[in-house]
């Protein structure tokens, strides 16, 4: 019961519903949705993508509002024996679990002024989290343990039956000693389990930047700005119901859980009544008065290593009973989170003939969450620590590093490519998980636009995201897969000075196969699916 804690309290990672690195976001604007390639592209978007170029736009203030819709589905297919003696799982031992990851409202606003050399830029977005995702079943990892807990039930009904026969066998020894044999150990014939459980997790980071860029020359321009992030995380975990099939009928854990100490204590003073039996039959031959052939001896001498294990084994046991008393009632877990970070971001962008060249840096930004739980005391788990009321957890935001390029090999054609690695080995995370990734995380971005007449436009565009994912970093309560993504749309000049956009943006994940990690015979089959539809609009005065 203390790894069902331990498992629902590490719940913690990024509910991440849109594109980009681990913790971070990218797609800011319906922009990015038509064609992600935008990292050297000249437009009002740029404020987020490419904040250099955007002095490059005609002189006056542009405005752009957004709104994106994600829908998200996470699915674990997990393998795992234990699963075999849960009541719903009808003996299988491959079970699928699913959860559904929505945001149906993700807003996003750039504006700009344009003066002469100078360009004052604001943008608001979502640059981390962005959604709910809710698993209404549960996780393995969560029902993994409750059916250990009855494996373990049966474990103990099993050694109740070895020590039974155990005593059986030492009958003759106990009459011919005149003592009376240990009474028969009770058998709780436990044989499964039943359990409710639910998950949720709920994360926006709102990011605020303010930033100026400066025009060197007529092709040259430079950026400078301070990024704001808001951290703001609800997370909610359940665990009810919990059932003990014992003597075919289901019972509630916390009414049998009084039959175990008491078996408990059974096995313990059978094995300790046998253990003395056998140290008196060892005196006894040792002074000639129970001579014993050789492999009496040795049967005595195997008994008494296996009962001596045994006795270990069980004293080891009894120290988890108080834990498993606490939690029999089942578990909940409310946690809130807030927290504030603040990073520079650079950047640089240069013109030459028909081809454009920019480069954006964004700092690693320092993220403390700060909790408000109902976990109010410490713990000797340091999972649950990590949300312990008034406890701060590290969850930065890497650096992001930008290169991109545009080249319009005529007037109403623009090609754009683009490469964006997020330095993650560098960044903070909870128990340092960003030190098992293999490598950080990179994405090459690929993408065209078509002036189709003077009003309207189409663009089209593909990104290909690669983690350094390993079997340590994987679990099933938050996980990311690689992944390619295509999105396109248009834009459409309803007035001269108001454009409207829409678009659709899709990514295709690859599936991540752990076998017997952690656990020999133990295995999980992690992907995703992403879509995302968007409209906005361009006013310029």
């Amino acid at each position: 019961m203390r790894k069902i804690v331990s498992v629902i309290f590490v719940f913690m990672m990024t509910v991440n519903a849109l594109a980009g690195g681990i913790l971070t976001n990218t797609n800011q604007s319906v922009m990015f949705l038509k064609n992600p390639a935008r990292d050297a592209a000249i437009g009002l978007d740029g404020v987020y993508s490419n904040p250099a170029g955007v002095i490059f736009l005609p002189e006056g203030f542009h405005i752009a509002f957004n709104w994106q819709y994600a829908h998200q589905t996470r699915t674990i297919t997990s393998t795992n024996p234990l699963f075999a003696l849960g009541k719903k799982n009808d003996g299988n031992t491959i079970k699928e679990y699913q959860g559904v990851a929505d945001a149906p409202v993700i807003p996003s606003l750039q504006a700009a002024y344009n003066k002469g050399n100078w360009s004052v830029q604001f943008n608001f977005s979502i640059p981390g989290g962005g959604g709910k995702c809710s698993f209404d079943d549960g996780l393995g990892s969560f029902e993994s343990v409750v059916g250990s807990i009855a494996n373990s039930f049966m474990t103990l009904d099993k050694k109740a039956t070895e020590m039974n026969d155990v005593t059986a066998q030492f009958a003759p020894y106990y009459a011919m000693l005149g003592k009376s044999a240990p009474a028969e150990v009770q058998n709780n014939n436990v044989a499964g389990y039943d359990m409710n459980s639910f998950m949720e997790g709920r994360q926006y980071y709102y990011g605020f930047q303010l930033g100026t860029a400066y025009k060197v020359n007529k092709d040259l321009s430079v950026y400078g700005g301070l990024r704001l992030l808001y951290g703001k995380a609800t997370y909610k975990a359940k665990i009810s119901n919990i059932m003990v099939k014992t003597g075919g009928v289901y019972v509630d854990f916390g009414d049998f859980l009084p039959n175990v100490p008491v078996q408990a204590q059974q096995l313990a003073a059978a094995g300790q009544s046998h253990l003395e039996l056998i140290n008196t039959i060892e005196q006894y031959n040792q002074a000639g008065v129970m001579p014993l052939t050789q492999e009496q001896q040795t049967t005595l001498s195997t008994a008494k290593a296996k009962l001596t294990a045994g006795m270990n084994e069980l004293s080891a046991s009894q120290g988890q009973l108080a834990t498993l008393a606490k939690y029999s009632e089942g578990v909940n877990l409310l946690c809130n989170q807030t927290s504030v970070g603040a990073a520079p971001v650079i950047g640089v962008d240069w013109r030459y003939n028909n081809f454009n060249f920019a480069a954006k840096y964004e700092f690693k930004t320092q993220i403390r969450m700060k909790n408000e739980s109902t976990v109010n005391e410490a713990s000797e788990i340091a999972t649950v620590n990590k949300f312990r009321d008034g406890e701060k957890v590290n969850e930065d935001q890497p650096a992001l590093l930008t290169l991109g390029a545009q080249w319009s090999p005529i007037d109403v054609i623009r090609i754009n490519a683009g490469w964006h690695h997020y330095f993650d080995k560098d960044a903070e995370w909870y128990n340092n998980t960003q030190d098992l990734l293999q490598h950080n995380t990179n994405e090459y971005l690929l993408g065209a636009e078509w002036d189709v007449t003077e009003k309207l436009s189409a663009a089209a565009g593909g990104q290909l995201t690669r983690y350094g994912l390993s079997d340590a970093y994987m679990n099933d309560m938050s996980f990311v897969v690689n992944s390619y993504s295509l999105g396109f749309g248009f834009s459409y000049k309803a007035k001269e000075n108001v454009t409207l956009s829409a678009a659709y943006f899709q990514t295709t994940y690859d599936k991540y196969h752990r076998d017997n990690y952690p656990v020999a015979g133990v295995s999980d089959i992690f992907t995703r699916t992403n879509r995302v539809l968007g409209a906005s609009c361009q006013i310029d005065f």
